[in-house]
């Protein structure tokens, strides 16, 4: 923790906050990016929203009072831009974010940056499907292994409730798989 509030101190730093700044997006832009692209689900809406995500981050390092670590603060705010993303975007479109979210899903195989095989895309869609709690928590915990106390403050809400909320998303995947067979 002492390493992470120097390299804070850094990023408040004027005379060292550009530097520290380049630092934490090479850190940290790959690990955001896949975790945006999951919520997402399209190349150039994730990479648009982990631009956004870093401004806000830029824009707000010294409102970071070292409550969690950087990177749950990030991974928040990372969260929550493209929670706001998939909001503006349905909402031009006329459509719930499910709809929207589902519609991105069906769209994947035409994404070149897309590279999972048969068995990935239909995981994608069935992930789609979930409600937007369920969504985040199953691709948190199950692609990005995230033990449930990070995950539970990125997203502010008790263990439980995300054990919860993990279990109900396990089971309508299963379910939708054995339907299917």
């Amino acid at each position: 923790m002492e390493q992470q509030s120097l390299f804070v101190h850094a990023l408040k730093d004027p005379l060292t906050k550009e530097e520290a700044f380049r630092k934490l997006v090479s850190d940290y832009k790959e690990r955001l990016y896949w975790h945006i692209r999951k919520l997402v689900l399209d190349h150039d809406d994730a990479h648009d929203v982990v631009q956004n995500t870093f401004i806000k981050v830029h824009l707000n390092i010294d409102k970071f009072r070292e409550n969690s670590t950087l990177f749950t603060w990030m991974y928040r705010i990372a969260t929550n831009e493209a929670l706001n993303f998939i909001n503006s975007k349905a909402a031009k479109m006329g459509l719930q974010n499910q709809e929207w979210v589902e519609a991105k899903a069906e769209g994947l195989t035409a994404d070149s940056y897309f590279d999972g095989d048969q068995a990935a895309l239909e995981l994608q869609k069935l992930v789609a499907r979930l409600p937007e709690k369920q969504r985040i928590v199953f691709n948190m915990k199950y692609f990005d292994d995230m033990p449930y106390e990070m995950i539970s403050k990125v997203l502010d809400t008790s263990i439980g409730a995300l054990k919860a909320s993990y279990h109900h998303a396990v089971k309508k995947i299963k379910t939708e798989l054995n339907d299917r067979l």
